[in-house]
């Protein structure tokens, strides 16, 4: 198979990084036919950095800071949060959250990663999972890195509650989706008793 130009490779490995910059070398292997080796001189001689790098610079740039629960309790690094808008963060399957014999992810941890970020993208010091309408669309196995994306769809009138439409990709392929309804407790009352809450989230 003819390979193509490295100035039209050089394009589209920009391309494809712009396009979802949580993309690793060994996918843009794949969809570029080049080796591994090929790809991180293409990166070099761009001047774009490896993932790790790109998410660090991600969670540098000034975003909202999460209201509802510590940040050590979401699971998953967030890279973007507006609050009450999106948010997204990234997730790595590693060893010990996968089965041992089939290294495919325990269905909770993916779970959990999307249900902290639904929780965080809430604008409110005390938000709660209400109900979680979620789907496995397919495994997840070890290495694989779980990008979850929330989006709230609406806030009740009463603004008690919320609606937050949640996609994870693997790559480009979708592997959960869940709509959940989050309660809020609009701001207006007194915090006190939220800590015996805290473990619901």
């Amino acid at each position: 198979m003819e390979r193509m130009p490295k100035r039209q490779r050089h394009q589209q490995l920009a391309q494809h990084i712009e396009e979802n910059p949580f993309m690793t070398d060994r996918e843009l292997t794949r969809l570029l036919k080049v080796s591994i080796q090929t790809i991180r001189l293409d990166r070099m001689e761009l001047g774009i950095p490896e993932l790790r790098e790109r998410m660090k610079l991600m969670a540098e740039r000034s975003y909202d800071s999460v209201r509802s629960l510590p940040l050590h309790e979401v699971i998953g690094e967030i890279v973007d949060l507006e609050l009450d808008k999106s948010g997204i963060s990234i997730f790595e399957i590693r060893e010990e959250h996968v089965f041992s014999r089939t290294s495919i992810a325990r269905g909770h941890h993916v779970f959990a990663q999307a249900n902290s970020l639904a929780v965080a993208v809430i604008d409110d010091a005390i938000a709660l999972t209400v109900t979680a309408d979620i789907r496995f669309i397919r495994p997840v196995r070890l290495g694989e890195k779980c990008i979850a994306k929330a989006y709230v769809r609406s806030v009740s009138g009463e603004r008690s509650k919320s609606k937050v439409e949640l996609f994870t990709y693997v790559g480009d392929e979708m592997v959960f989706q869940g709509n959940f309804v989050i309660f809020r407790s609009a701001g207006d009352r007194d915090n006190g008793g939220g800590e015996e809450h805290a473990d619901r989230h």
